[in-house]
């Protein structure tokens, strides 16, 4: 069987070679005699892996000192809780909904203060992001939150809000690592690894350290504290050590392909491929204004809910795995993460041209 090309929008595509050298050390990593995956976590060689990670995220996305890089577990649904109970200081956070994980972030931080919706684009189906230069924030809010690359609805930031001088949190779960992005302008930048970086499993927090402090919501779980993990170097407890292991095997590929500004200019031409497929078809329409796609997820329709499905069915046994659209929107969806080759978007194309004329 060879390897499908899997536009999953996570867990998702990884790069080929780093699947392969986790194979070869599977059973032994450089000369230790065992797998990484049942290594000691407080281990000189495990150490050395979760280090150097660090480093080359920091290399990368030119990390500021003050800043903490950590690597956690429960992914960027558990973050919707751990900041308002880190962050919420005056019991006032704003919040930009544009689509499903910014929403379920709202409601989480309601729990514990008052989250304000100062911008959302519901009133489309979240095909858009509003603008946001000129928002009503709030006088007393501990921060302004938004979900930068919006899996589900294919949109994306192309400029951060104006948060009139407060912090901002920003979770970039589907477009981590996919351009160069100016980590001081946030607060705290978060994502789930398993759409750009690695397998599920791990989530990394990218926190400015005076946001890292003992003054929590009053019961906030200790494991739900900043200051646990940065004190300890994300090893306060046993971490995701395998997937953390993949993610610095990523890093070192990204840095291999030339970086950041190289990785965005590859995902500019790659997406670009179909979405000028997209604009010039008669039967597959994009369902994103153009002003707010997304480089990572491509969401479109054919507006016959039959003939998506027939879509979606032959383009599986094509060997094009995985676009079938979230169920909440239905359609399809095609996530040309980092890993995905522009040689599988070709493909992808050519073969949506065969459908469109067999089907027309």
């Amino acid at each position: 069987m060879s390897r499908v090309y899997n536009f999953s929008a996570g867990p998702a595509v990884l790069p080929e070679e780093v699947l392969q050298e986790a194979a070869e050390e599977m059973l032994d990593y450089q000369g230790s005699g065992m797998s990484v995956m049942e290594m000691s976590h407080r281990s000189k060689v495990y150490d050395n892996i979760i280090k150097t990670a660090e480093q080359d995220l920091r290399d990368l996305m030119n990390i500021p000192d003050n800043y903490k890089v950590l690597f956690l577990q429960g992914g960027a649904s558990q973050q919707f809780a751990m900041i308002p109970m880190n962050l919420m200081k005056n019991g006032v956070a704003d919040y930009i909904v544009t689509g499903q994980w910014a929403k379920k972030a709202w409601q989480e931080a309601s729990k514990f203060g008052k989250a304000n919706k100062i911008a959302s684009s519901e009133d489309k189906t979240y095909s858009y992001i509003p603008d946001c230069s000129d928002l009503p924030i709030s006088e007393d809010a501990d921060y302004v939150y938004i979900c930068e690359n919006n899996t589900i609805y294919g949109t994306k930031y192309k400029e951060l809000p104006n948060t009139k001088g407060k912090t901002l949190v920003a979770d970039v779960s589907s477009c981590f690592l996919s351009e160069p992005v100016d980590v001081s302008k946030y607060g705290i930048i978060y994502g789930g690894v398993q759409k750009n970086i690695g397998p599920a499993g791990v989530v990394i927090v990218i926190i400015r350290e005076d946001l890292i402090t003992e003054d929590v919501l009053e019961g906030t779980p200790t494991m739900l504290q900043y200051k646990t993990h940065a004190d300890a170097d994300s090893l306060y407890n046993t971490p995701p050590a395998y997937g953390i292991y993949i993610c610095g095997k990523v890093f070192q590929w990204i840095k291999k392909m030339g970086g950041l500004e190289e990785m965005k200019k590859h995902n500019e031409a790659k997406a670009k491929i179909l979405y000028d497929f997209l604009d010039q078809s008669k039967m597959f329409q994009g369902t994103v204004e153009p002003s707010s796609r997304s480089l990572m997820n491509v969401p479109f329709v054919t507006g016959n809910e039959e003939l998506d499905a027939k879509f979606v069915k032959e383009a599986a046994e094509a060997g094009f795995v995985n676009l079938k659209g979230h169920r909440t929107v239905g359609g399809m969806r095609a996530s040309i993460y980092n890993a995905m080759p522009t040689e599988g978007v070709e493909k992808l194309v050519a073969f949506m041209k065969k459908f469109e004329e067999e089907n027309a």
